[in-house]
């Protein structure tokens, strides 16, 4: 395997392994939190929301390193 593939992969695992986790830490809470399907519904949007939110900081935070990097080392 080159190193790109590697890091594709590792990449892929860990989307994967966070989506699981926000599912399974998140959604399936906020699911059965409520009574009414609308109360779930409007909750669930919420969370994804602010999984948008936070995906957009570490964005953010990445594209800061990638454009720091030179001048920091």
């Amino acid at each position: 395997m080159s190193n790109d593939a590697i890091v594709q992969l590792v990449a892929v695992g860990a989307a994967v392994v966070g989506l699981i986790a926000f599912v399974t830490l998140v959604m399936v809470p906020v699911a059965s939190a409520y009574e009414r399907v609308w109360e779930r519904i409007v909750a669930s949007l919420l969370s994804l929301w602010v999984l948008a939110a936070l995906m957009g900081v570490g964005a953010l935070a990445g594209a800061a390193v990638i454009y720091y990097w030179p001048r920091l080392f």
